[in-house]
């Protein structure tokens, strides 16, 4: 099979097709499986779900075919159970039914996966109960639960029928189990989980599929189903479990384990028949460096196996690590020096060592523990020179798994130190993200991973928004503390053009990269606002989704979100001018390291806000004191239109000069611009979250001022009176400019 985005039609690579064997694909869509199927060299017919249920197609192909497959169709006829006996009439006596539906009632949807049909989540759960009924046409569809789907096969006279629970889902079919199987090991660990729509999920599945399986739901909450119907005998594959290699390339295998106790691992195409060799290659090797392997006999396109009932060497060291430490730590040893000993040594000894062929795969999810040893599989390829912490990073991390649990009783941190690894940073840039991101395709599959593939920030993201009130779940890809999240390092596209897109760019235009402003309003089209060019929301289409965070800044925006969505955006901010978010997401880094060896003062950060003209000792006095009590202090400049329609005066220094002069001054960590339309202290504290204001003693006793003290009070903040240096003030200076006597 040639590589390419229908990932879905790897659901039919497991079967056995005749070469004579005529099929009937009812498709709506991409037609990717019968154009798979034609591939291999197959009879194949493609037809809509209308057409196939045509009275005069039926009375021309009646008995005509052996199989009929219809794969993610079911759940789009609304009449199903009128066109499964059609399907069934169009099966030859011995032919079958090969069906592949959604679950209503799959696991991702009780993770918070939009319904495909109504766009809304918990549809699919509630079984459409807030839907009209009967359901409108062009909804397109609905989903089933399994038990729904059984009484509509029976009902259509199919007798006896087989289901395999899919996951992650029917887009993305990596894993197929037989009824009567269940999963030997930690499936986090294996499934990737995609989605119809990621921005929504607050849960990740995977930490649930142990659970499911102790529990007898591992198959009642399959995401999806794949269902052998047989019109009259009783075959059915002899299949027990499939993995399949949705992101793989050519040379890449299905793994197939049979009723017969044989594993197969089939090529997918001709194109890769050198690996079968390569990795007879490798086989041997690593026998012979003292690695125990299951082996392999060689037939035709396929490796075949035993198949191996024991635990994994994942499963059974996190058990381990669970239930005896001591024993965990020196097993684990065990398993790290079977990794420095795979190879001979370019340089370097022990965990030091450099690797003439480094197995990338020499880790505890590609091993079985039997009768006291690792035994390796899947032993595909291999670097050269590589260093052994790779591998062995690589191994405590699949054993760990960002379990809190496991680093609770021994921090992960125990084994770095353990094996020398203090390069994790270097480890992961250099060696690991480049491994991954070509062995799963990364580039490739880049625009439908950031649509589909789960995503820990979303996920942390509408977790933290379930548990502080169900009531904004609607809104949570918008809710307003996410505007910040994820944004560093990325183009800032704002959509509106209006107010709060104008607060948004006096506070933040100098802090990040602002690309351009969408705006729906074709008549604002060109026009600039703050020099920022406004645009049609068409140039989306020209950007990279990865490079870039659309934040919609206009106090009705939901449809606007719905916009984005349609057009590929997901990382998406709201801004609200009326908000008040937590500081700006560059300062607190920069504050944390420049301040990490020193204790810390009354308060965190610090703000001060002046004209600064006729820069002199009161002012530097005032920096310094204020710094005496902040960790950060950050100083707001007015403009020079502020100075001329606030003060009635021109200043006597310009507002860059008066600018750096305050900014090269060693107690102020930050000076910027005060925005003239958002210039009060309830804006500034706004923009920066500050915990303290200070202002000079002339205002101690201002009602407006007090009026502002009160208000920061009541937001956590406080407001700070102390005196300028009394020598010297701006006003003496400046009357005594005017009086010519300077």
């Amino acid at each position: 099979m040639v590589l390419s985005k229908n990932t879905e039609a790897f659901i039919l690579a497991w079967l056995d097709f005749d070469a004579g064997d005529s099929i009937l694909c009812v498709e709506e869509q991409t037609k990717s499986y019968s154009s798979y199927l034609a591939e291999k060299g197959l009879s194949v017919i493609s037809v809509s779900i209308r057409e196939s249920a045509k009275d005069a197609f039926i009375q021309e192909k009646q008995g005509k075919f052996d199989y009929v497959i219809a794969i993610g169709v079911l759940e789009r006829c609304f009449t199903p159970e009128l066109v499964l006996p059609k399907w069934k009439a169009l099966l030859k006596n011995y032919g079958s039914l090969l069906l592949a539906t959604p679950n209503r009632l799959g696991i991702q949807f009780f993770c918070g996966d939009r319904d495909p049909f109504t766009k809304n989540i918990f549809d699919s759960i509630e079984n459409y109960s807030r839907q009209p009924n009967p359901l409108p046409k062009n909804m397109g569809g609905k989903l089933y639960a399994r038990s729904e789907v059984e009484s509509m096969l029976a009902r259509a006279g199919f007798a006896r029928s087989k289901f395999y629970s899919v996951y992650p889902n029917l887009s993305v079919p990596q894993l197929l189990y037989a009824d009567d199987y269940l999963p030997n090991e930690n499936l986090n660990l294996r499934v990737l989980p995609r989605y119809n729509d990621n921005s929504t999920v607050f849960m990740d599945e995977r930490c649930l599929y142990d659970s499911l399986v102790q529990n007898g739901l591992f198959h009642k909450m399959a995401n999806a189903f794949f269902i052998e119907c047989p019109k009259e005998s009783s075959n059915f594959s002899s299949i027990k479990h499939v993995t399949l290699p949705v992101f793989r390339d050519q040379e890449a295998f299905a793994t197939i384990i049979k009723n017969n106790g044989v594993v197969e691992k089939r090529l997918l195409d001709e194109s890769g028949k050198d690996k079968l060799a390569k990795m007879a290659e490798i086989d041997s090797d690593l026998q012979r460096h003292g690695i125990n392997t299951f082996g392999f006999d060689v037939k035709g396109n396929s490796l075949e196996m035993p198949y191996v009932d024991a635990p994994s060497a994942a499963y059974y060291l996190r058990d381990l690590l669970l239930h005896d430490k001591d024993k965990f730590i020196s097993e684990l040893d065990r398993f790290v020096d079977l990794i420095v000993n795979s190879s001979e040594h370019v340089s370097g000894e022990g965990y030091d060592a450099v690797l003439k062929r480094g197995y990338m795969d020499l880790v505890p999810i590609n091993a079985f523990y039997k009768d006291g040893n690792f035994v390796f599989y899947d032993q595909e390829f291999y670097y050269e020179n590589l260093p052994a912490k790779v591998i062995i990073w690589r191994s405590v991390a699949f054993v760990y798994d960002n379990s809190s649990l496991c680093n609770s009783i021994i921090p992960c941190q125990f084994f770095f130190d353990r094996y020398k690894i203090d390069n994790v940073e270097q480890i992961l840039n250099d060696y690991i993200k480049p491994f991954m991101d070509k062995l799963l395709n990364k580039d490739f599959f880049s625009d439908f991973n950031s649509k589909t593939a789960l995503d820990y920030d979303i996920v942390s993201r509408n977790y933290r928004i379930i548990n502080n009130g169900f009531s904004e779940l609607l809104d949570a890809p918008l809710l307003l503390s996410t505007c910040f999240e994820n944004i560093g390092g990325k183009k800032i596209v704002l959509f509106g053009a209006g107010k709060y897109a104008d607060k948004f760019l006096a506070f933040y235009k100098d802090d990040y990269d602002i690309e351009c402003i969408v705006d729906n309003n074709a008549e604002k089209h060109g026009s600039l606002l703050r020099g920022v060019r406004v645009s049609s929301p068409d140039v989306l289409y020209g950007l990279n989704p990865n490079d870039y965070k659309v934040v919609i800044c206009m106090k009705d925006f939901k449809a606007v979100y719905l916009q984005l969505r349609s057009l590929g955006v997901r990382n998406i901010g709201m801004y609200d001018a009326n908000y008040i978010y937590p500081g700006r997401q560059s300062l607190v880094p920069s504050l944390m390291a420049a301040n990490k060896s020193q204790p810390h003062k009354k308060y965190h950060i610090g703000y001060i806000a002046g004209v600064f003209d006729l820069y002199h000792l009161g002012h530097l006095n005032m920096f310094r004191r204020a710094k005496e009590q902040c960790d950060y202090l950050i100083v707001g400049v007015t403009s020079d239109r502020y100075v001329v329609e606030r003060k009635q005066r021109e200043p006597f220094i310009p507002f860059e000069e008066r600018l750096e002069l305050v900014r090269s001054c060693k107690y102020v960590d930050e000076a910027h611009e005060i925005p003239f339309e958002y210039g009060g202290t309830v804006e500034a504290f706004q923009k920066y979250h500050f915990d303290v204001q200070f202002s000079g003693s002339d205002y101690v006793n201002h009602p407006w001022w007090l009026e502002q003290q009160k208000w920061l009070r009541e937001h956590g903040a406080d407001l700070v009176f102390f005196p300028y240096t009394e020598q010297t003030s701006s006003t003496k200076i400046k009357a005594l400019i005017e009086k010519g006597l300077l």
